[in-house]
């Protein structure tokens, strides 16, 4: 049984509103890299509201779209097109997916800013007979989160939140070059073959953008109680200063492709 993460109710709200989708560059790349067709069906895993399972349902033949959070979900199939499907549960259900699907049906799996969350060596080798010959895994960030960025108002930021919630904040979610060099190994271990790409940008955000993307990361029941919300903004802003807010976004994909067997 999947269990849900706390992403619920208003925080799936945030995430939808707030969390960025990823550029046409990295799903480009998916897709030449693993040679998917209008007969491919991809599985978005860790799907949250379809930042990545919307767009990728445009250049193949289908996505399921899975996810712990039903939340999440709602918002997703709000908006998808008619070739997407969607599944409550999580990387510990890959066994039941395969027994209904059949081994080699799925021609990727990818999970968008979701791997942390995972236990990332079962996953690798779970998929791996799910997936034909020549497709392959995609791990893909998304940018390093909001309050650990190398920028004064980032870490004005992460001052302000390490106050609020009583704790240092520290985890990069997956992000970190040490991390992934952790999952390419898990990769290579599990005998796919890697490759990297990225995409650089920057983006100029508002204060509105930061604080609903502070808030789209909180677990429920540490998100601001609605009356609270103005005065917590307001604090936000008077941590971070009057801005500019740049961000210096970094995209990373991780493919690990299954050679033929």
């Amino acid at each position: 049984m999947a269990t849900a993460l706390g992403f619920s109710g208003e925080v799936a709200d945030f995430y939808q509103r707030y969390r960025r989708g990823y550029p046409a560059e990295i799903l480009d790349r998916i897709v030449d890299e693993f040679a998917l067709t209008g007969d491919d069906v991809v599985l978005d895993l860790g799907c949250g509201t379809g930042q990545l399972t919307l767009p990728l349902a445009e250049r193949v033949g289908a996505v399921v779209g899975m996810d712990p959070e039903p939340d999440m979900l709602l918002h997703a199939k709000a908006r998808a097109p008619r070739n997407t499907s969607w599944m409550i549960g999580s990387d510990q259900d890959l066994p039941a997916l395969g027994a209904l699907i059949g081994r080699r049906a799925l021609g990727a799996v990818t999970i968008g800013q979701a791997l942390h969350w995972m236990n990332h060596e079962d996953l690798f080798r779970t998929a791996r007979p799910l997936i034909r010959d020549g497709g392959g895994i995609a791990i893909v960030t998304n940018g390093t989160p909001l309050w650990l960025q190398d920028t004064p108002w980032s870490e004005a930021l992460r001052g302000y939140l390490e106050h609020w919630l009583d704790t240092e904040l520290t985890y990069a979610c997956g992000t970190d070059d040490a991390t992934q060099e952790v999952y390419r190994a898990g990769l290579e271990k599990t005998r796919y073959v890697v490759c990297a790409a990225q995409v650089e940008y920057a983006d100029e955000l508002t204060l509105d953008q930061i604080v609903g993307g502070v808030c789209s990361a909180l677990p429920v029941e540490l998100l601001p109680a609605r009356a609270d919300r103005p005065s917590f903004a307001q604090q936000v802003e008077r941590a971070i200063g009057p801005g500019p807010f740049v961000e210096e976004v970094r995209v990373s994909v991780l493919l690990g492709r299954v050679e033929q067997r």
